[in-house]
């Protein structure tokens, strides 16, 4: 989500900004603009809402000239997408222009400092606070600016500086990407390899905290401090579409993979400095109701039971997940104090657009949790919550998952601290592992290696049983519904405890039984039940808690993950379920991108 582009050169700038963002169209976006230096060392702006085509009609009738600039598409995080809030954002002088990916968490105080110092904002964004404070920090080096201006703020992030007064761009990043590419007395800047590939093959891809700093004939590569840095060059040798994969196989690979940074994007601002609270823009008052119906179709519809759990727990308020083909057909018992939360990645879900529909039609204050915005279920919902996971292009949905599930652990939050049933103890818990989340799935998608190793020899089983407690049975559930998905694989999904309740008949020598027995309070319970299927020779694929070495007598294969808290825990295990889906469809030899009977937003009942 968002695109970046810089250029500094002998070209034009603003023509190969136009091509670069382009190209980084499939990454989702509500607004576009553009910043070019002139020959007279003048910034000329120019931004507009909507797609890139509305930015290029503008710039035919009124070209910007000029060698070096940069360029932005746009998905709205703080603040409405209009032509004001688009980037890039201006100093007030004029002089300086910053467009940025990502989220600054502390830009409120930041904000209301500047201000108190005399700084006037034009926009609603958390980017602006960049430009103010960058400008607060100048005088007369670029570099020294940018670095004592990050130097201030906390989040995830990918920005680029320029300035009247210098020909020179300033890339830095702190999770979001950022690649550089290298050129014969001219460099680019730009947020993913497609828009680099008509004008150079070698690239520099920046890590967590680099910063970059480009010149026509130059690429110098420090830290946030100053200390130069070698990063050795690639050669890119991907075509287009491998490019908007970023190198991976499959667009659903990569969506995983991005996983740590969707969970950045979601949470990002929305953790309140004090370490105890969570910060919503929501209408809702938390008194108001005395239940909370979870209404959603699919994968959507697992993270609701995931949040089921999470706000009974926390907020203490009895909860329903319905699937949402069926609610509106049985006449619900909801009225207004009903809360009614819908859950979908597109937002145009028809049953979940129909529940919402009969929802308020009784009287219900309804919430969507939605990735798509100006879709129909975000203008018909009285309260909105974006997950900002960006464009999702593989059916078989992962990253907006993740991206659920953090905006369930959110409100289950909010809705205990408002209530007074979460304290600030447990909250303070929550919060700060919830900071660490983004981490954790990074560690957890190390676990490729063994879950290739386990897909290799399963691939040819017909039939699979996944089992989970607590919080993890609808881990369990998903991980079921991935398999099925795209390796068309039959699986089932069972709360632990229910599975001599039935589904023990069909175990023997040949169904694998993933369990999930990571860290919890019902731990024991768990390696009890896999005892249960290693009785009867049913083959065992624990996934388990680093460090638990006890499981490995109790299974045949050990998948771990990242330890963590029980009410996080979804977020991680889910990503190995997710991976075991991916590496058993893709040794099939099977299009894992779109699998056969499935669309991508289903629209029609």
């Amino acid at each position: 989500m968002c695109g970046i582009v810089g250029y500094v050169g002998h070209r034009q700038a603003a023509e190969v900004i136009l091509d670069g963002l382009k190209r980084l169209e499939y990454r989702g976006y509500d607004s576009a603009g553009l910043v070019i230096s002139d020959s007279e060392r003048v910034l000329n702006v120019m931004k507009r809402a909507g797609k890139l085509k509305v930015l290029s009609d503008a710039f035919r009738t009124q070209p910007l000239t000029g060698t070096l600039g940069l360029g932005h598409t746009r998905w709205a995080t703080h603040g409405k997408p209009n032509d004001i809030n688009a980037h890039p954002h201006l100093s007030e002088d004029g002089k300086l222009a910053v467009i940025h990916n990502g989220i600054i968490e502390n830009y409120l105080p930041l904000r209301a400092r500047l201000s108190a110092e005399g700084h006037t904002f034009a926009s609603e964004t958390d980017t602006e606070v960049l430009v103010h404070l960058i400008e607060a920090h100048y005088q007369g080096d670029l570099v020294a600016a940018v670095q004592a201006a990050l130097r201030e703020v906390h989040g995830a992030y990918a920005i680029v500086v320029s300035h009247a007064d210098h020909e020179l761009i300033v890339a830095a990043r702190a999770t979001s990407p950022l690649v550089i590419g290298l050129g014969q007395g001219e460099n680019f800047v730009a947020s993913d390899v497609p828009a680099l590939l008509p004008y150079t093959r070698e690239v520099i891809f920046l890590r967590d905290g680099d910063m970059a700093l480009l010149a026509k004939d130059g690429v110098t590569v420090t830290d946030f401090g100053g200390v130069v840095l070698r990063r050795d060059s690639a050669i890119i040798d991907w075509d287009a579409e491998a490019a908007e994969k970023g190198g991976y196989p499959h667009y659903m690979l990569k969506e995983i993979f991005e996983q740590p940074v969707v969970l950045q994007n979601t949470l990002g601002g929305r953790l309140a400095a004090n370490g105890t609270d969570v910060t919503l823009e929501l209408s809702l008052d938390p008194a108001s109701f005395n239940r909370v119906v979870i209404t959603a179709a699919g994968t959507a519809y697992y993270s609701g039971l995931v949040g089921e759990y999470l706000i009974e727990k926390l907020a203490r308020l009895p909860v329903e997940v319905e699937v949402a083909s069926e609610f509106r057909y049985r006449e619900p018992v909801i009225d207004s104090r009903t809360l009614v939360v819908v859950v979908s990645q597109s937002g145009e879900t028809i049953d979940t657009l129909e529940a919402l529909r009969e929802a308020k039609r009784q009287g219900a204050h309804t919430l969507a949790i939605l990735n798509a915005k100006g879709s129909s279920i975000s203008r018909e919902a009285d309260d909105v919550l974006y997950i900002h996971a960006g464009p999702e292009i593989g059916v078989a949905s992962t990253k907006a998952y993740m991206a659920m599930l953090a905006a369930f652990e959110l409100l289950a939050i909010w809705l205990g601290r408002a209530r007074g049933t979460l304290s600030a103890a447990l909250a303070a818990e929550l919060i700060a592992e919830l900071r660490h989340t983004p981490a954790l799935v990074e560690a957890a998608l190390k676990a490729r290696e063994q879950v290739a190793a386990i897909a290799e020899a399963f691939k040819g089983k017909s039939d699979y049983l996944f089992l989970g407690r607590g919080v993890n049975f609808p881990t369990a559930l998903e991980g079921a519904l991935k398999l099925k998905e795209i390796s068309y694989i039959h699986a089932e999904a069972y709360a632990t405890g229910e599975m001599k309740h039935g589904p023990i008949a069909l175990i023997d020598d040949d169904m694998p039984v993933v369990a999930i027995a990571t860290a919890s309070a019902l731990y024991d319970k768990t390696v009890s039940n896999i005892q249960e299927v290693r009785a009867r020779d049913g083959i065992v694929i624990a996934l388990a808690s680093e460090g638990d070495e006890a499981i490995k007598a109790h299974a045949d294969y050990v998948i771990t993950a990242p330890r963590t808290m029980e009410l996080i825990s979804p977020m991680v295990n889910v990503v190995p379920l997710q991976l075991l889906a991916y590496e058993t469809a893709a040794r099939l030899g099977l299009d894992v991108d779109q699998p056969r009977n499935l669309a991508k937003s289903v629209t029609v009942e």
